[in-house]
């Protein structure tokens, strides 16, 4: 089982970035997919969530209206449109693919990916 997150880079604030995982050993359609974050200092927070077949949606309040998730099940990997950066974005973004089945609990992480926002 691999994620392999990328994208991650220094970017100005009021820019954008685009992360990427790539996700392969296990049937990426039927796991829920989310990207979590974790600044220096601080705990782990979920930012974005996609649904299995990405019918559904959900996003952090300090996100929601200028990040996007999104999902390809065709390519195995899922998305995040990040526009509008702060420097409060910046922080290590982690890719996670979970899902439940027969009473047990499936989760995955990826090594992560630094995103830096700063003039």
């Amino acid at each position: 089982v691999q994620l392999v997150e990328s994208g991650g880079n220094l970017v100005q604030p009021g820019g954008s970035l685009r992360l990427s995982c790539a996700a392969s050993g296990f049937t990426f359609s039927t796991y829920h997919m989310r990207w979590y974050r974790q600044a220096p200092g601080k705990e782990r927070e979920l930012v974005a969530a996609i649904a299995s077949v990405g019918d559904s949606t959900d996003y952090a309040d300090s996100v929601r209206g200028r990040f996007t998730i999104s999902r390809d099940n065709a390519k195995n990997t899922t998305y995040l449109q990040m526009n509008r950066l702060i420097s409060e974005d910046t922080a290590v973004y982690y890719c996670n693919a979970k899902r439940w089945y027969l009473s047990q609990e499936y989760n995955y992480w990826g090594q992560g990916t630094q995103v830096t926002v700063s003039s």
